[in-house]
């Protein structure tokens, strides 16, 4: 089957943290990629929503954006609600959830990942996805730029990618190191990416997606 159409009638739900909170980011250049590839998409990112965040809703300080097929994006640029995703799913049933999390689990300002807080974030979102029935793949973050804010040093994305490529089971995880060298995508601030990387990484992690679809 071609990627092309691989996902073709498939009905996603895709969710993330601020790379997925504002259109120009993430949030239009995934819905995008998924659209043309067949699927009906619903994405949604929540500024500083850590896994743990969409299972246990909690109001961010730094924006929300939604969009629903192809409707255009809504944005609230600062105070928004959190998300429960349980809900969510239950109400969509959607054949797949797509997370593109791991900048707000990364600890990139620490020298060892806090292992236990990892893992309690990562499974608590998890084990509420598996709960539901519904197919999941987990993306993981890409390369950033250490010298600048945030401190995203290749041996933490690396650490990070690893780390959770153990532990999102039953998720399928996209390991999106894979789809560029470090230090190739460009950033503004050293982990959001300016457009044409944001573009770049949406039709990998579609492309990923579109060579092992979930069953209908």
């Amino acid at each position: 089957m071609s990627v092309t159409t691989a996902l073709a009638g498939m009905a996603l739900v895709v969710i993330g943290e601020s790379h997925m909170a504002q259109p120009h980011y993430l949030l239009d250049p995934i819905h995008q990629a998924l659209t043309e590839r067949g699927a009906r998409v619903h994405s949604i990112g929540v500024c500083g929503a850590s896994p743990s965040k969409w299972v246990q809703p909690a109001r961010t300080d730094c924006g929300r954006a939604e969009k629903i097929e192809s409707q255009a994006p809504t944005v609230e640029p600062r105070e928004a609600d959190g998300v429960n995703i349980v809900e969510l799913l239950q109400k969509k049933k959607p054949d797949a959830i797509v997370v593109i999390i791991g900048d707000t689990v990364g600890s990139y300002d620490k020298d060892e990942l806090p292992r236990s807080w990892a893992y309690q974030e990562i499974t608590t979102l998890t084990r509420a996805i598996a709960n539901t029935g519904t197919t999941c793949y987990w993306v993981g973050p890409g390369w950033g730029q250490a010298d600048k804010r945030f401190n995203k040093a290749p041996e933490r994305v690396e650490r990070i990618n690893a780390f959770l490529a153990e532990n999102v089971a039953p998720c399928t995880y996209i390991d999106s190191t894979k789809f560029s060298r470090p230090g190739e995508w460009k950033t503004t601030d050293g982990q959001h990416y300016t457009g044409k990387y944001y573009r770049a990484w949406a039709q990998a992690i579609a492309d990923a997606i579109a060579t092992q679809p979930p069953k209908k």
